[in-house]
């Protein structure tokens, strides 16, 4: 509840909103200055973002079909923070702005001289691009707009019927979820490239955002956990089941970025493998070393020991790593675009990683102090504590 929250969030979030805001304004000088990089960098952490958001909503509806002891501790996080969608689709407006900077489909120059990007005109173009982001935006936001609603009327009574109802929606929501980011991703993420595409692309974004969603909460529920109401239902046995699902779902987008890897180099096909050598060359492989090292094979050895996961400072240590290398990941897919031949950092990616992120944690801590921490008047919580 506010009262529990107040001191320990509240004055951080207040500064996390005047980091943003001051951050912002650097981004607005930036789009006068260099207005291509300022898009670049403002699309890396919009999408970073989005994906914190994404991943703790898809969270929510397998928690919500399971019901499994993993999810009580964390599950405010969970809403608040896909609460913050309809926020994260206002941010993305600027984005709507810079598309001639950013996709060579929106270029008269690109598309005149390219035979694909003219025949992909019919769907990329820049109204059906707004439409399809309006559209996407408006069912996520409807969806977590609606497991928050029903979250709070279970609060308030016996009736299983918000319970149902919750069960109802995230049974199609998970299928709802993956089909919106293929839809989406093509247009903001793949279409970056003139000609690049990977059916597999979609499904590994998917497995990014779960596993940044879930990083984000570990590390929430480590540092808020012991000090609220939480501590009276959060153990060793809770970070362990978190530390597994975090385990599984690296292995998981592991396996996924080796088989695109995989299938697109032994194909040898110049449009599809093109998207790999802009990503190793010069400083950009190193890039690709850190994610191995930080995103794959350094969490997946250290999250096999049983000892790690139930130690909460060594598994929200892992977890504040993988969302490190979460957020690489995504400058990795989207910045080599624009510099092929090596490494480019710029003042403004952390100018809009910072802005758009202080602006979401501001209001990702007041939809959180909105609510009791601990869920009320569900059944399951009641059997799954008693059962331990």
């Amino acid at each position: 509840m506010k009262g529990e929250l107040e001191a320990l969030v509240g004055r951080r979030s207040r500064i996390a909103l005047g980091v943003g805001v001051a951050c912002l304004l650097l981004c607005l000088l930036g789009w006068f200055v260099n207005p291509r990089q300022f898009f670049i960098s403002y699309l890396v952490a919009e999408v970073v973002w989005l994906g914190v958001g994404l991943g703790c909503m898809a969270f929510l509806m397998i928690h919500y079909l399971t019901g499994g002891k993993w999810g009580w501790a964390v599950r405010r996080f969970f809403e608040a923070a896909a609460k913050t969608l309809p926020l994260v689709g206002l941010l993305f407006i600027p984005i709507c702005f810079g598309i001639h900077y950013l996709y060579p489909w929106a270029m008269p120059d690109r598309v005149a001289v390219d035979p694909v990007l003219r025949h992909k005109q019919p769907y990329l173009s820049v109204p059906f691009f707004v439409i399809r982001a309006v559209i996407v935006f408006g069912i996520w936001s409807w969806m977590a707009w609606l497991m928050n609603k029903w979250s709070r009327e279970q609060d308030e009574t016996l009736d299983l019927a918000p319970l149902k109802r919750l069960r109802k929606l995230s049974g199609p929501g998970l299928v709802i979820y993956p089909l919106t980011i293929t839809v989406v991703f093509v247009d903001w993420v793949m279409s970056l490239e003139a000609d690049w595409y990977s059916t597999m692309f979609p499904v590994l974004v998917c497995m990014g955002q779960m596993l940044s969603g879930l990083a984000f909460v570990i590390l929430l529920l480590a540092w808020i956990g012991p000090r609220t109401s939480l501590s009276e239902i959060i153990g060793k046995e809770n970070f362990h089941h978190l530390g597994s699902l975090l385990l599984a779902f690296t292995m998981l987008w592991a396996y996924l970025a080796f088989s695109q890897l995989l299938v697109i180099w032994s194909g040898d096909l110049p449009h599809e493998i093109s998207w790999y050598l802009h990503r190793i060359a010069g400083g950009w492989r190193w890039v690709l070393v850190f994610l191995v090292l930080f995103h794959f094979f350094g969490p997946f050895f250290l999250l096999l020991s049983r000892q790690v996961k139930r130690t909460e400072r060594a598994l929200a240590a892992i977890a504040g790593v993988m969302f490190i290398a979460h957020i690489v990941d995504v400058w990795w897919m989207i910045t080599p675009t624009f510099y092929p031949h090596g490494l480019h950092v710029s003042w403004l990616d952390f100018a809009a990683f910072f802005g758009v992120g202080g602006v979401w944690l501001f209001f990702f801590a007041r939809n959180l102090e909105t609510r009791p921490l601990v869920p009320m008047n569900d059944p399951r919580f009641a059997v799954a504590t008693t059962a331990v």
